[in-house]
């Protein structure tokens, strides 16, 4: 790989730039739940609910995640329904199983405790670069690159890097620049206190350069270029999908959800029967025909849209139109289906797609 992105590493006076960003750390960080101690197996969980949520949005639910699974061994033997109930909400469902079975062998296979070594964490499942480089660093004082995409867009700036940083090959140069310039002595303050620097200061437009404490090594703000980087290639555009759901109940009153695969998009959340439709304005007949294809059932479904729910995924976009209706028990003997009151709901993990269904559903039918 060519120095060339790296050329600017030579002009940073490495102790200086470590003493600005560490002190301006240790006097501004945020007061987050996991850095109260640096626990490995918190500090794991919080980097696992921080991909791709927001921080505000994690605290709340990193909290009552660890006062329900306090410790590897907590987590290791739960129920993967109550693990998923505990993340409902947060997405991205395959992060949890994922750290459910990496935190099994680390039980099984380590006694429960953390490695601490780039080879073994990065083996666990769902353990890539960036966590191992998070653990690594920030609970066991390793100096370990943890680049994520706040750290790109830092770099990117401070050295003036004019590379794709959507592209996978880049972050090897963005881990050698973290390399070069990580403190030794306290390398977990230095890679949290780039994560802090990009979330509050170097953000993705409109930099508070004004504000920054590394101002004065940043190549990109001396060029007066730093709202041009960092270089980042759109993604293609989600594609979208008409999809129909119905909220059916029981002559007494039970409300039917069923189990989704275990493999492929939100594997074993629960949901209402819901399928792809081809033509909106033909989504209740469409409905009804695949419920009874699908699931060999008749149901009724009351005229009309309930509501309407848009969801998007990083790669597709789900438009939802709801039904309500009702479904007689006894035909879902045969099926996978399942009949559940409205207080049962509650213990049942949905994605959110659905948790808004039931809200909105609820809504309409109270109005109608």
């Amino acid at each position: 790989m060519t120095e060339e992105p790296l050329k600017h590493l030579q002009t940073i006076n490495r102790e200086e730039f470590q003493n600005n960003l560490l002190s301006w750390f240790s006097r501004e960080q945020r007061d987050l739940p996991w850095r109260r101690d640096q626990d490995p197996y918190k500090v794991w969980v919080s980097e696992i609910m921080l991909q791709q949520t927001r921080v505000d949005t994690v605290i709340p639910y990193f909290n009552r995640f660890i006062e329900k699974f306090p410790t590897i061994d907590a987590l290791a033997t739960a129920d993967e329904e109550d693990v998923l109930k505990a993340w409902e909400g947060l997405g991205y469902y395959s992060r949890v199983r994922n750290l459910q079975s990496a935190v099994k062998e680390v039980s099984e296979k380590y006694e429960g405790i953390v490695p601490d070594t780039p080879k073994e964490i990065s083996s666990l499942k769902g353990v890539g670069p960036y966590t191992a480089g998070a653990i690594l660093s920030i609970a066991y004082s390793k100096p370990e690159p943890a680049v994520d995409g706040n750290v790109m867009r830092v770099f990117s700036r401070i050295l003036s890097i004019w590379l794709d940083i959507a592209k996978p090959a880049s972050r090897k140069v963005f881990e050698q620049a973290v390399k070069n310039l990580i403190s030794e002595e306290n390398p977990s303050y230095f890679n949290q206190a780039l994560m802090e620097l990009g979330a509050l200061i170097c953000t993705p437009t409109s930099p508070s350069c004004l504000l920054c404490p590394v101002r004065e090594h940043c190549q990109a703000f001396e060029e007066g270029v730093q709202t041009e980087l960092p270089i980042k290639s759109k993604k293609k555009s989600a594609r979208k999908m008409n999809m129909a759901a119905a909220v059916l109940f029981t002559e007494d009153d039970r409300v039917v959800i069923h189990k989704r695969p275990s493999k492929g998009l939100l594997a074993n959340l629960w949901e209402f029967p819901n399928f792809e439709v081809g033509n909106s304005s033909s989504g209740r007949k469409q409905l009804l025909d695949l419920m009874e294809e699908e699931y060999k059932v008749d149901c009724s479904l009351k005229a009309g849209v309930v509501t309407k729910i848009q969801h998007i995924f990083s790669h597709i976009v789900w438009d939802i139109e709801v039904y309500v209706g009702s479904i007689d028990s006894i035909t879902l003997d045969a099926t996978d289906l399942i009949a559940v009151t409205t207080d049962e709901l509650e213990k049942y993990a949905f994605p959110v797609s659905h948790q808004k269904i039931w809200k909105e559903a609820r809504v309409g039918i109270l109005q109608k």
